[in-house]
């Protein structure tokens, strides 16, 4: 793969000065604003920088089609023989991540883009800017060092209330006030869950749930670690991937149009690569946007794995096959409706196939500023289709995390990652249950 930059006084201008050089199956990689150096650089005009980047070997068939229309792979010949897979594949060492993470910037955009213009189609709320849920380093300490937060923004509250009460003349004894607070306290957690648009119905069951730890003598305290204790065995823990034994894993990524998934499989295939030193191979199933094939093509180059597109049932054979070595083969899907009965049915027919040859774990990945209603309806609908486990993107984009408890209420299924933004391998992390109710509670995401 050919990779290089250049710049212009604009993206436009650029990117023809790209395409003029590489030619027009270019990829625009990145775009970013280049500020000139130096004390004079001030006065001067900031130009706009594009990394590009083609395949040495043309590849006109994605570029020029509607919809994909490229071959199904064949095993190329070397010398009469097949060159063995292994062979063709570079160690973890070669491999530079910063361009990794360049390709996702411009691949996030896209996808990015494209979930907006669905959100909008389908009035949608509209995108909050404030970045949260940053790596705390949580460990198991005491719950009282993890609450303080919380517990300080509800004690202020509850001491303004008597401040205000206690301005009218207001009297009484020692156990009705307590009452009060503990009452307050309740009507403040509701209001704290509902902020955070966790659904009615789950809110009054987790305040009933607190009533009953309601004791004469009770401490706030001990009322609220009670609330955190149970929200987090609520979430329960998240479930990754992981290899067990010594069969291969198919790992399928379902989920609407716009959510972010090819960039959660190079994060997540980055990382199994690179850190854990896994054989990985990626295969899309997703023959409806070009775009979508050359996104993945473009990480696997840069990772160094091998490729394919699946057209039919005999191409997804012929894939597992050729991977029935490899550690995890992680499986792209197409984007569509929930309405869309028949794509449903193919994507239903590729993993039905595909678990008669190897194991198989499914991810639903949805993004988390997607409106609750929408949300249940994708979920119900990919119910029909297989068990899954979860995945919530776009965690950058809002301040509310109540989406991810109704989800997990309402499906019971295993949250495994949350991604917030758009570098490559960087911006995924593992589902953190206590970070995520401490946000819930009205603390903050990290420590």
């Amino acid at each position: 793969m050919i990779i290089k930059k250049f710049t212009a006084k604009t993206e436009e201008e650029a990117t023809r000065q790209a395409r003029a050089e590489l030619g027009e199956g270019a990829v625009v990689m990145n775009v970013r604003t280049v500020k000139p150096a130096g004390f004079f650089g001030f006065f001067k005009r900031a130009q706009t920088e594009v990394t590009a980047a083609i395949e040495e070997v043309s590849d006109s068939d994605i570029s020029n089609s509607k919809p994909v229309s490229l071959p199904p792979y064949r095993p190329e010949k070397v010398n009469s023989h097949t060159m063995p897979l292994e062979n063709s594949i570079k160690g973890p060492s070669d491999i530079d991540l910063s361009i990794v993470r360049d390709a996702a910037r411009k691949i996030d955009e896209s996808e990015r883009k494209a979930e907006k213009e669905s959100r909008e189609k389908d009035r949608a709320p509209e995108e909050k800017d404030e970045k949260i849920l940053k790596e705390s380093g949580d460990s198991s300490r005491a719950i009282s060092e993890k609450l303080d937060s919380i517990h300080s923004l509800i004690e202020k509250q509850i001491k303004n209330e008597h401040s205000e009460e206690g301005s009218s003349g207001e009297s009484e004894g020692t156990e009705p006030k307590e009452n009060d607070e503990i009452s307050r306290f309740l009507e403040l957690i509701s209001e704290t869950l509902k902020d955070n648009e966790v659904e009615e119905k789950y809110v009054k069951s987790i305040v009933e749930e607190a009533r009953q730890l309601r004791k004469p003598g009770v401490s706030i305290d001990y009322m609220l670690s009670g609330i955190y204790q149970r929200l987090i065995l609520k979430f329960g823990e998240a479930a990754t991937i992981e290899k067990n034994g010594r069969e291969p894993e198919a790992v399928f990524f379902l989920g609407p149009t716009g959510v972010g998934k090819t960039t959660t499989i190079a994060k997540i295939a980055s990382r199994l690569v690179v850190q854990d030193k896994k054989r990985v191979a990626l295969v899309t199933t997703d023959t409806y946007r070009v775009k979508a094939a050359e996104q993945l093509r473009t990480y696997a180059d840069i990772l160094n794995v091998p490729f394919r597109i699946v057209y039919v049932d005999d191409d997804m054979r012929s894939a597992l096959s050729e991977f029935r070595n490899f550690d995890f083969v992680l499986v792209d899907t197409a984007g569509h409706s929930p309405k869309n009965n028949e794509q449903i049915g193919n994507q239903k027919q590729f993993i039905d196939l595909t678990r008669d040859t190897m194991k198989i774990t499914v991810y639903l990945v949805v993004s988390v500023t997607t409106k609750y209603r929408d949300l249940l309806n994708i979920a119900d609908t990919y119910s029909k289709l297989v068990d899954y486990r979860i995945i919530f993107t776009k965690l950058d984009e809002t301040t509310t995390l109540g989406n991810m408890l109704n989800l997990k209420l309402h499906t019971g299924a295993e949250i495994s990652y949350v991604t917030d933004g758009q570098d490559v391998p960087d911006d995924i992390e593992v589902f953190d249950a206590q970070k995520t109710v401490r946000v819930l509670l009205g603390g903050k995401g990290t420590d």
